[in-house]
């Protein structure tokens, strides 16, 4: 049996970084890479923007008010470069415990900042690198668009694994285009879910159905970690009683799901810090499209069939995404 198809350990964190502290979160991120290849796991999944930490100050008040706390210019500073000392650490730490690594991380590239995931495998090597397409209304003050290759599904050793972030995940069309290219592990990354009395804002009960439902439509397995926020980044970014009636500690709802939707890991508290640890076999997941495949036989690619500017096509004979 090849290694693509034996089981195998993966874990999805649930843990806050040193919030605004490149460096230091870096620092954290090795120290859970290194705890989890104890653990005897292979992968791990870090949340959204966990590097530096989620700018949560966007949907508490003006961006005038983060300028002139400095919150802004501190968050471009700390956010995180391609070819950087600390992206290279990383990827180290993967090298070194053997480890494929997902993390996820507000990204500079020259002034523009972006939502991106890296994927970094087992010996060091970055295998994708995509950035978030459409962040939602209140993220577009803060962060730009990524493009049409951003939704890419790339072979490792462990299997075809891809990564949408946070409300990506609404998309049915992005989760389509994935679900084309035959994922046996899906990270579906989210940044917390600690905001309160916030119009229209759904549950975290609902957020984690899209999780759950991704994988039963995917057929694959779904890492979804989530980072708990700490009572100082409250007390941080909350100087009005209404702010901190609408931004409150905890907020960690990691997990992780089955193909066939099941939730494999018993829940963390909210407010507690930790990784979560699961069985991946990629046996299943082949087993789970043969019984209902969105890019094959379950397909009606002469009724409907998602068309794009990139060529991501499931295989010959199969319903594809087509240029």
């Amino acid at each position: 049996m090849s290694s693509s198809h034996s089981p195998y350990l993966a874990c999805v964190a649930q843990a806050a970084p040193v919030y605004l502290d490149l460096a230091k979160s870096v620092d954290k991120a090795q120290t859970l890479i290194a705890q989890a290849a104890r653990e005897g796991a292979k992968f791990i999944a870090f949340p959204e923007v966990w590097l530096p930490g989620y700018p949560w100050w966007i949907w508490l008040d003006d961006p005038s008010w983060a300028d002139r706390q400095g919150l802004r210019q501190l968050f471009q500073e700390q956010a995180l470069r391609a070819n950087s000392d600390e992206l290279a650490a990383i990827a180290r730490s993967a090298a070194d415990h053997g480890m494929h690594v997902l993390m996820g991380a507000a990204e500079r590239d020259d002034e523009r900042l972006y939502i991106s995931q890296w994927l970094i495998d087992d010996a060091g090597q970055i295998r994708m690198h995509r950035r978030k397409l459409k962040p939602g209304p209140i993220e577009l003050k803060v962060f730009s668009e990524g493009g049409h290759r951003d939704l890419a599904v790339v072979d490792t050793a462990l299997g075809r694994i891809g990564a949408l972030a946070c409300a990506e995940h609404r998309h049915p069309l992005f989760k389509h285009a994935l679900h084309l290219q035959h994922e046996t592990l899906h990270v579906a990354a989210w940044p917390s879910f600690p905001l309160k009395n916030i119009p229209h804002m759904p549950s975290a009960q609902t957020f984690l159905a899209l999780s759950r439902s991704y994988a039963f439509e995917g057929g694959c397995y779904v890492l979804a970690p989530c980072a708990p926020v700490t009572p100082d980044v409250v007390a941080r970014l909350c100087d009005t009683p209404k702010k901190s009636d609408c931004l409150q500690a905890g907020g960690g709802y990691a997990q992780i799901f089955a193909p066939n939707g099941e939730p494999l890991c018993t829940p963390l508290p909210p407010t507690e810090e930790g990784l979560l640890y699961a069985q991946i076999d990629p046996q299943k997941s082949i087993a789970a499209r043969q019984a209902f495949d969105l890019s094959g036989h379950s397909a009606r690619s002469d009724v409907v069939r998602l068309q794009g500017p990139a060529d991501l096509s499931a295989p010959a004979g199969s319903s594809g995404v087509t240029p």
